[in-house]
């Protein structure tokens, strides 16, 4: 009750401000402890401790200024937009973050002195590091590089994954190898998952040769390669332009029996639908039923786009048939890749032969579709016929409507 009672009485003989200098000639340096609701922290680190942990950062060349009222109205909407829980030195060095200029020296002393005054936590590190992340701040980058070295962050290999994550993520090839370096050197070895970002990151960037280096790599910890490993390097043979190459290792996943996520599936269907390659087009399409994953509409359409291009009409209106036999509605783009295959082999007749059972069966004929047929039938020289099929659809459109 007694240190309360004098604590109190202190705060309100210093209130509304409390005031040091560091001698009588130079302007007081202000604490707003009231207006920013400081207590907490003066209650752990003690008010005198405290102004003499401002002072020595002050004469070490870093001035820490509370934030006053002279900032601008995008920084005081910043500051009031802090998370309520967050701890009060967690607020007091996001303040300074928020309100931090080069005239006020460099980052690096900002954050050696919040850790001087303050003795963050780790939790604490975390919370800002969070915060900066989320809001995309720009200095985010420097202040989680700066924690690693500070011991109470108490950095651990997954800290640095975090920071090669962001550096494939903006495509900063090269930062992400020095980064890798520097990890090793202060004594973090490689794991599977450090090295899986490593391959992720040189799939999404194109150089599928770097990314299976990586991969192999990670067969050398001699640990089972988990599903994330496995995607990332078949999503880098597909970008490569290599599907063949990544539907060996999901044959390999298979063995293995770990299931690959419906997106590779996905992804591989399309790259082999888009080069005509419709027997690889359909080995995917029956692994993804075997994995029980439900097709929908576009990995249907996807498998009579790769028969039409591959020049198959008869197997392309099966797969379309087939796809309407289960209850999925075709896509326009589905009913034009039949119609183009149906052009590539001239194939006039059977084309209008399915354009009037789509019509019988009440399903109309969209833009793409209607394209293919105009284009077709002006290549035949019978731009009449074409007016006329699409006045045809209009007004049946129309009528339906």
């Amino acid at each position: 009750m007694m240190g309360t009672y004098c604590y109190t009485k202190l705060c309100n003989f210093y209130y509304p401000k409390y005031s040091i200098t560091n001698d009588a000639t130079k302007k007081p340096v202000y604490f707003g402890f009231g207006e920013h609701r400081f207590d907490s922290v003066l209650v752990s680190v003690g008010i005198e401790e405290f102004v003499k942990e401002v002072k020595e950062e002050n004469e070490r060349g870093f001035r820490w200024i509370e934030v006053g009222n002279d900032i601008t109205k995008e920084q005081k909407q910043a500051i009031s937009e802090l998370p309520f829980r967050m701890a009060n030195r967690c607020k007091a060095l996001m303040r300074q973050i928020i309100c931090f200029s080069a005239e006020k020296g460099s980052i690096y002393d900002l954050l050696e002195s919040w850790v001087r005054i303050m003795k963050p936590t780790r939790a604490d590190w975390l919370s800002v590091l969070k915060e900066l992340r989320t809001t995309g701040h720009p200095v985010y980058l420097e202040v989680a590089k700066h924690a690693l070295l500070e011991e109470s962050f108490e950095a651990s290999i997954r800290d640095y994954t975090k920071i090669i994550h962001y550096y494939g993520k903006h495509n900063l090839l090269e930062d992400a190898e020095n980064f890798l370096t520097l990890m090793k050197q202060r004594g973090f070895f490689c794991d599977q998952v450090i090295l899986t970002t490593m391959v992720h990151m040189y799939s999404k960037a194109g150089h599928h040769d770097r990314a299976k280096e990586y991969f192999e790599e990670i067969k050398l910890l001699g640990e089972p390669l988990d599903k994330r490993s496995y995607g990332s390097m078949i999503m880098a043979y597909i970008r490569a332009g290599m599907p063949e190459e990544g539907e060996n290792l999901l044959h390999e996943m298979e063995a293995r029996e770990i299931c690959a996520g419906s997106e590779v599936y996905k992804a591989l269907l399309r790259a082999f639908s888009m080069i005509g390659n419709a027997e690889g087009a359909q080995r995917v399409f029956d692994a993804i039923q075997l994995t029980g994953i439900t097709p929908d509409d576009k990995m249907c359409s996807l498998v009579v786009n790769a028969y039409a291009m591959a020049g198959q009409s008869q197997e392309a209106l099966t797969a379309f048939e087939n796809m309407r036999r289960v209850g999925i509605k075709p896509t326009d783009k589905c009913i034009a890749s039949v119609l183009v295959a149906y052009e590539n082999e001239g194939k006039i007749n059977s084309a209008l032969e399915f354009l009037i059972d789509l019509e019988r069966d009440g399903i109309m004929v969209g833009e793409e579709a209607s394209g293919v047929l105009a284009k077709w039938f002006r290549k035949l020289g019978v731009v009449e016929e074409v007016e006329l099929v699409l006045r045809d659809f209009a007004t049946s459109h129309h009528q339906i409507s």
